[in-house]
């Protein structure tokens, strides 16, 4: 058998095998499942993440990702300098690096 027809028969289908449709149809149903699980659930996070950051202001408390806990003293383009107890210490973090804000009035009610 020469080249060529070893390669013809290797990449005809055996008499029974499926269809390519059928074949293609577990990867069809993969992507609407990667999107329900994955991407949607991800985007989600990120809009709460920018709304809390868009409703930040100086007295805030913030936990940073880090565990770092303390008061907003000023909000910078990309930074916000905070007051970490019990010496007072001002920190300067990165607003990507902030994990929760609680607001002042949410403090109070507690």
């Amino acid at each position: 058998m020469n080249a060529v027809t070893s390669f013809a028969l290797w990449a005809t289908p055996a008499p029974g095998a499926a269809n390519g449709f059928s074949m293609l149809l577990p990867i069809l149903l993969l992507i609407p499942l990667f999107y329900l699980l994955l991407i949607r659930p991800q985007q989600k996070r990120q809009k709460q993440w920018q709304q809390m950051m868009g409703g930040i202001k100086s007295g805030d408390r913030v936990t940073t990702a880090g565990g770092i806990r303390g008061t907003i003293m000023s909000i910078k383009d990309d930074a916000i300098v905070i007051r970490v107890p019990p010496d007072n210490l001002k920190l300067e973090v990165s607003k990507s690096a902030i994990a929760s804000v609680t607001t002042q009035e949410d403090a109070s009610n507690s």
